[in-house]
């Protein structure tokens, strides 16, 4: 059995915007608990946290960290996200470990863009939600206004549970505390407030209430869970970190309003799909079969080796068992399991419900449901943003190919926002991830943990091509006489377009044996080899029906390649006949930025090509702007953004559809294409 119960538990993803101080944060709850002797610092390199070499040269968080703190009898797991929105990968799967996502606030920068981006996330994934608002002590804090704040970015749910005193000296409960004086607001209204809002919760807790009766502590928690893990009370706590106020008592909290695994956000497991699938709620108690997920995965810099992190749902991992990832029949042997703080590893036997460990050197991944037997499902994960922010890599060695694929590899397995992938048009090798720093990061991880330097560029656009007109009977005969047995083909063909998204159509229409029937699908062969190359600008072909309706064949000279080579060279005959033009890409973005910039930001959209679809205000002065615009538009937009914005803005795009491209830009597209020579056999 495990060595506590699922109710000792409480999971929390520390979550926000860069520069809110989480780490730092972190690193004051391990000083106060006594994990470390000294308080860590990110600035300085000392954080425990920030182990790794590039969060240390940055001095910010560019991976998550997993640490845990023994409290009131009770096991804090935590796991520290880092907050700028283009490391978001790390951040989002760590809310997939959790019951709570504590959102942190910077009193002296506010509610910053990533931090409503995750708090959003967590409530959409069915999480608990607090906040802490940290460095209380800034130069020039208005504390007054910063729970209105709050409440209109976040809902009436917030209420705060402890308030500043004495300048921000000491901390004051609102739970215990019926009157006072803090710094800020009135501590009696406040903890009227919050306990309305707590018996809301609870019938029976309501009609004593209502009458007038007192409701003690002890009757007032478990209630107190219930209503922050259905999210009708969001606490709002005050910390000064580095100060050490406000610390041991957001320990405190976390252990009485964080709701346990058993009352908190329930996993459900999915096997099968479409109308056969099968859901079933997991119990998180020891007793049932063991299911866990990873929720992280990561290397160790100085050994390399790979640690998954799971999330233990039910059951009891034990470390002489096997572990089977969801549909695979043979299982692997966990051999150790540990508890991180950071990068310290401490082993333990085994692991039960509602605890966060990892294991060594298995083959696993984010999102990865495993069983103690083979089994198979899935377990729903945050949704991740999708990638668009792209270089293609060009090695500086040519021995370096293989070395490069592995550490992309890894890259891909430690972070579920980038990816990497061999473009078939283009043959380029393109990474994709959130933004520039992010791919900044990967290249200087490149550098220094595998010694590989690669040359970049903005990757090919990857344009289509397809026609607008028709050509009826246009004819190609392919002959070649080589001195022996020669090659012969003749073919006609019609084209014309096909519906917009509905791919390429052959059609046989010949009567009689003017082409051999085996012949026939050479013709269409060569007819598909052609639209991958493309004809006028080297991009694949799509949407266009071509009907084989007339030829002839030699007795002796026709061959299949005879044929594959007519129906290339038809193909591309008809083809610029046919009035031919480009597709491209055309993505929707989402630009949030402070209200100040809008207009900025929505000329150079239109100037972009793009379409503003809508705006939407958000409290606190920003504004979501909502546009189409083609992707080729948009390359290398995030600097620019960053530059308008002062580092305030970002943006998320999505693949929407191909359009035509302007016939002005099809000249300047055509006219840089060099085709190679073609080989005809």
């Amino acid at each position: 059995m495990p060595d506590r119960p699922v109710g000792d538990f409480r999971n929390v993803a520390i979550v926000g915007h860069s520069g809110a101080g989480k780490t730092t944060l972190a690193e004051a709850l391990l000083y106060k608990a006594g994990v470390t002797g000294r308080l860590g610092s990110v600035t300085d390199g000392t954080s425990m946290l920030d182990y790794d070499e590039e969060s240390k040269e940055r001095k910010h968080s560019v991976e998550s960290s997993v640490f845990h703190i023994e409290h009131a009898g009770k096991r804090l797991n935590f796991i520290d996200t880092p907050g700028m929105p283009d490391y978001a990968g790390q951040a989002i799967a760590a809310l997939a470990g959790v019951e709570t996502a504590l959102i942190v606030v910077g009193a002296n920068a506010g509610i910053g863009v990533n931090t409503r981006r995750m708090a959003g996330l967590a409530r959409d994934y069915g999480l608990a939600r607090m906040i802490v608002v940290t460095r209380i002590d800034a130069e020039g804090v208005e504390l007054e206004g910063i729970v209105e704040t709050l409440r209109e970015t976040f809902g009436p749910s917030v209420h705060p549970i402890n308030l500043p005193a004495d300048r921000g000296k000491r901390i004051i409960d609102v739970l215990a505390a019926e009157e006072g004086a803090s710094d800020i607001l009135d501590v009696a209204r406040c903890h009227t407030e919050l306990i309305d809002c707590i018996v809301e919760t609870d019938e029976s807790l309501m009609e004593t209430y209502m009458g007038g009766g007192k409701l003690p502590r002890e009757q007032l928690e478990p209630a107190i869970e219930r209503a922050v893990a259905s999210g009708h009370l969001i606490p709002v706590m005050f910390v000064n970190a580095v100060g050490g106020v406000g610390v041991t008592e957001l320990l405190d909290e976390i252990e009485v309003f964080a709701p346990a695994p058993d009352l908190g956000k329930r996993r459900i497991l999915v096997s099968g799909a479409g109308d056969a699938a099968k859901e079933r709620p997991i119990d998180p108690g020891a007793g049932g079969e063991f299911i866990g997920q990873v929720v992280k995965v990561t290397s160790d810099p100085k050994s390399n080796i790979k640690y998954s992190v799971v999330r233990v749902h039910s059951g009891v991992l034990k470390s002489d068992g096997q572990v089977f990832v969801s549909g695979d029949r043979k299982g692997q042997r966990p051999g150790h399991i540990f508890k991180l703080n950071g990068a310290q590893h401490d082993e333990i036997p085994q692991a039960g419900a509602g605890d966060l460990v990892a294991l060594a050197k298995l083959d696993l991944k984010i999102g990865s449901v495993v069983f103690d037997r083979a089994d198979e499902g899935t377990i729903a994960m945050p949704r991740f943003p999708t990638p668009m922010a792209a270089l293609a890599l060009e090695p500086k060695s040519r021995g370096d190919i293989e070395k490069i694929g592995a550490a992309l590899h890894r890259f891909a397995e430690e972070d579920p926002c980038f990816v990497y992938n061999r473009d078939a048009e283009t043959g380029e090798l393109v990474i994709q991830g959130l933004g520039d720093q992010h791919l900044t990061v990967v290249r200087s991880k490149m550098k220094r943990y595998f010694k590989l330097e690669v040359d970049t560029k903005p990757p090919k656009i990857p344009y289509r091509e397809t026609i607008a007109g028709s050509a009826k009977y246009v004819e190609y005969t392919h002959k070649k006489q080589t001195g022996g047995a020669g090659q012969f083909a003749r073919v006609f063909i019609d084209l014309e377009p096909n519906e917009r998204g509905a791919g390429y159509e052959f059609v046989d229409k010949i009567f009689g044996g003017v082409i051999d029937l085996s012949f026939r699908p050479s013709v269409d062969k060569g007819i598909r080899d052609q639209m991958k190359k493309g004809v006028i600008a080297g991009y694949p072909v799509v949407d266009v029906k071509v009907s084989l309706v007339d030829g002839k064949t030699h007795p002796v000279d026709s061959k299949d390649i005879a044929f594959q080579i007519a129906g290339r060279q038809v193909f591309k005959k008809a083809f610029v006949q046919c009035k031919p033009i480009l597709l491209e890409p055309i993505v929707t973005i989402e630009v949030t930025a402070p209200a100040a910039n809008v207009g900025d930001i929505t000329r150079d959209l239109s100037g972009k090509r793009g379409q503003i679809t809508g705006q939407d205000m958000l409290p606190g002065g920003q504004v979501i702007v909502r546009a189409t615009i083609p992707l080729a538009e948009v390359a290398g937009y995030g600097s620019q953004l960053k530059s308008v914005t002062g580092g305030q803005g970002s943006f998320v795009m999505e693949l929407s559809h191909y359009d035509v491209v302007p016939p002005n830009v099809q000249q300047q597209i055509v006219a840089a294409h060099k085709p190679g020579a073609e080989e005809e056999e």
